[in-house]
């Protein structure tokens, strides 16, 4: 009995002495908080892993609605084009002027797959410490869900298939789109204001 009493001192102690030296380390500015100073290795190994779990702890079980609806697509392409390009990119896009300077740097989404179930969390939840916001605070899940049936669909795309789906894509009900809006429905996507890169001309 008094060595468990004493084993648990001890891991008492030893917790409280490593809480004091993280508080005494975080308050010491010595931490480079700079988007432009990456993590060690082994911290962006731990926080990948930790982002992760809490993705797939999260998202697993979410129902999905029938995401090769043709006007869900479309409606997901025209909210993509509004809010997802300046990071994500789209087909045709070499960068944009916000991304080079964001860390961690966000996937290209027009070259990668992404799982549904995780990109709906995501998309409507964020996470933190990094650029994505949480939509969800200001899009409904079905319109999230659109945007997820059109991720499905966007790696491989060509620009001007890209372009076209975007021309045809309904207005973002959410944002006040104007007539020149890449998502209002007109003949091109028109330019993005401070993004590099657009997919040019066919």
């Amino acid at each position: 009995m008094k060595k468990s009493v004493e084993r648990t001192l001890v891991v008492a102690v030893t917790l409280a002495v490593l809480a004091a030296g993280a508080g005494a380390y975080a308050w010491s500015g010595l931490y480079d908080i700079g988007a432009d100073a990456p993590h060690w290795k082994p911290t962006y190994a731990l926080l990948e892993t930790l982002r992760d779990r809490s993705i797939h702890a999260r998202a697993g079980d979410l129902a999905m609605p029938d995401l090769d609806d043709p006007q869900r697509i479309l409606k997901g392409a025209g909210q993509y084009a509004a809010m997802c390009t300046g990071c994500h990119l789209a087909p045709g896009m070499r960068d944009s002027e916000i991304r080079p300077g964001l860390y961690p740097q966000p996937p290209d989404l027009s070259q990668q797959q992404v799982d549904p179930r995780a990109a709906f969390w995501v998309i409507k939840h964020g996470i933190k410490m990094s650029a994505m916001p949480a939509w969800g605070s200001s899009h409904d899940d079905a319109i999230i869900w659109s945007m997820v049936a059109f991720l499905r669909k966007l790696p491989g795309m060509t620009p001007v298939q890209y372009k076209a789906i975007v021309a045809k894509a309904p207005p973002d009900d959410d944002m006040d789109a104007g007539d020149d809006h890449p998502a209002a429905g007109h003949p091109g996507m028109g330019d993005m204001p401070g993004m590099a890169g657009t997919p040019p001309a066919q």
